[in-house]
Formats: structure tokens, C-alpha cells, sequence
């Protein structure tokens, strides 16, 4: 683990197998730790993550207090509402009053893309210590989302050492709105790193054809991909053919609040082509995990009764292995700070 480098981590296009080694198994080591009580780690003592959320969330924001202060650290929580946004404040200066109060990391959470980044830049050109840990932005990058996917699917295969190699040569579904899907990005950059094929799967006004092509070549402003190979992206229409032969398929929430166009006009219609069902899971021809980010339109991308079948349906423990993941990446991050 002495060999992260990453000060900032706002995009799994950067990311090494180390790297993804490192966290995996931190947040492996921190799973069977208890996260409330009195018995927390002293990793992050003395330390003030602030959670930076412009965009609503439930799931991301939670966990991230929730691991910060199972490692000590000290959090504070910032609301759009009731802060001074509302006046004309822009991100930047948010993020400039907290690192004047003395903010260690800023995980950041904000609807348009590159804003992390773009704070980041700006932190480091005026001389601040302070990282930044992107928590979501836009249609960009949600690298803890994919991390923690990632972890899902590696403790599913291997509980007792899930580390990427269990991932090499595993066939996972992506299904639904890959078009407004941060999270669906930060999956292929991670997936295939670990040598996964992924098969995307959706109608063409969600899954354009572009994204075969997703990893082919590192980010404008990254020199090089750190991956020497990586598994491939397919995309097929039917969700029968895409489905033979998967080890675990992912569904995706429709993004309404996203999509600037009519994409789709009738649900019923999707959840009957693209719906993940018990039934449809019989294309698979052996039982598979099912994944999704949430939140949930149950009867849409997933039917309820697959959503409570905790015997495949693993959203719970992605829910849990969130907390694990994001407790590596403080711990990672919160080193190198103090190097």
C-alpha cells in the first residue's frame, strides 16, 4: 500500500491493479470491523472531512460520514439550503471557507461534470494541502460507486480474498441508461481493469454505440492508460442475448431527471424489453448476482420481487461494502496528506 499516489481521487481512469489492490483489500481488512460503539479506528484523529454535497444523495453522503467517523476523524456536513449558495456563492469559495476553517479532505458531490476537479486544480495552485474525493459529478465519474461495485462482485466470487484477479475473464451486464450514468463509467473503467468483459445493454437512445469504444484511450489531459490490457465492452439490444452466459448483471436507475430529451416514452414498454426479472435471469443459464446502484424504481429496471430476494439481489450488501470502500479511500487519501 506505500506505493498509492493519489492525492486526489476524482476518476478510476487513473487507477492502477495496485491501486485497486490496495483498496480491495483495506476494505476487505475494514469489513469485519464493528462501525459503531466505542471501538473506532484512530486513522483519521484530528482530521475534518467535510461532505460537500451540491446534489442531493442518500446512500454516498451517509457512508462517507459514516466511515469518516469510524476512523476518528472529524466531519462536517455542508447543506446547499441552508448555506450561502443561495446568496451567489459559488463552489469554489464553499470550498475556500472550509479549507480556512482547517478541512483535511472535501468530498465533493455536484450535478455538473469536473467541478472535483476543477477544485482540486484550483486548491493546489493556491498552495492547500487539502484533498478532494469526488463523490459524484454529473455524467462523469463516481469512482467510489464503482469501487465499491467492484468489491461487491469480488467478495460474491471469492469472500475469503476479493481481489481484482477474481474479477479476470468474468462476463458482467451493464442494463439500462448508460447515457446518463456516472456510475455505469466508473464500472467500465474499473471492470475492465480487472480484465472483465462487460456487455452493455439498453436501447440505442441509452447505450449509444460510442461507448464500445469507452476505454480505448485514456481521458483528454491523462498521458497514458495505466492499464496494460484490459477486458473488452460489447453492446447488444436484446437483454436475452446479452444475459447468456453472464456471471452478474447490473441494472441501472433511469436517470428522468437527467435527460434533457423524451428518450423514453412509455416504462411498461422498457421494463418489458430491459426489466431485470426472475424470469429474464433464466437466460443466464445459472444463477447470477444482481446489482444495482440505487435508488430503486421498483417495476421498472427491477421487479419487487427480485429486488427482496436477498439470495441474488446484493443492493444491501453494496449498501454495506460502501462504508468498507470509502473507509480505504480516506485511509489511503489521509496518508498520503500526512507524507
Amino acid at each position: 500500500m506505500s506505493n498509492w499516489s493519489h492525492r486526489h481521487v476524482l476518476d478510476l481512469s487513473t487507477f492502477s491493479v495496485d491501486d485497486y489492490s490496495s483498496v480491495l483489500e483495506l476494505a476487505n481488512r475494514f469489513r469485519a470491523l464493528p462501525r459503531t460503539g466505542a471501538r473506532k479506528l484512530p486513522a483519521l484523529q484530528g482530521k475534518l472531512v467535510a461532505t460537500l454535497f451540491f446534489e442531493p444523495s442518500t446512500r454516498t453522503r451517509s457512508s462517507f460520514e459514516l466511515a469518516a467517523k469510524s476512523l476518528s476523524a472529524d466531519v462536517q456536513s455542508f447543506s446547499p439550503s441552508n448555506s450561502s449558495i443561495s446568496k451567489g456563492e459559488t463552489p469554489l469559495d464553499t470550498a475556500l471557507t472550509y479549507v480556512a476553517m482547517g478541512a483535511d479532505l472535501l468530498i465533493v458531490r455536484h450535478s455538473s461534470s469536473n467541478v472535483p476537479e476543477q477544485l482540486a486544480n484550483s486548491l493546489e495552485q493556491r498552495g492547500a494541502k487539502t484533498a478532494i474525493l469526488n463523490g459524484g459529478d454529473g455524467f462523469h465519474s463516481h469512482p467510489s460507486q464503482g469501487l465499491l461495485d467492484l468489491f461487491t462482485l469480488a467478495t460474491f466470487f471469492n469472500p475469503k480474498s476479493p481481489l481484482p484477479s477474481t474479477l479476470l475473464g468474468k462476463r458482467i451486464v451493464i442494463v439500462g441508461d448508460i447515457l446518463h450514468s456516472r456510475v455505469a463509467r466508473s464500472n467500465l473503467w474499473a471492470l475492465t481493469a480487472c480484465g472483465a468483459d462487460v456487455v452493455l445493454c439498453g436501447p440505442p437512445s441509452l447505450v449509444p454505440e460510442q461507448f464500445a469504444n469507452f476505454v480505448d484511450a485514456p481521458p483528454p489531459g491523462q498521458a497514458e492508460d495505466p492499464i496494460q490490457k484490459r477486458g473488452q465492452i460489447l453492446i447488444m439490444r436484446p437483454l436475452k442475448e446479452a444475459l447468456k452466459g453472464a456471471d452478474a448483471v447490473m441494472t441501472l436507475r433511469l436517470q428522468k431527471e437527467r435527460m434533457n430529451q423524451n428518450l423514453l416514452t412509455d416504462l411498461n414498454r422498457y421494463h418489458i424489453d430491459y426489466g431485470i426479472t426472475h424470469k429474464s435471469l433464466e437466460w443466464c443459464g445459472k444463477p447470477i448476482p444482481v446489482l444495482h446502484p440505487g435508488p430503486v424504481n421498483r417495476g421498472v429496471e427491477i421487479s419487487s420481487s427480485l429486488l427482496n430476494d436477498r439470495s441474488i439481489c446484493l443492493i444491501e450488501k453494496q449498501v454495506s461494502n460502501g462504508i468498507s470502500i470509502r473507509m480505504a479511500l480516506l485511509y489511503l487519501m489521509a496518508a498520503i496528506e500526512s507524507n
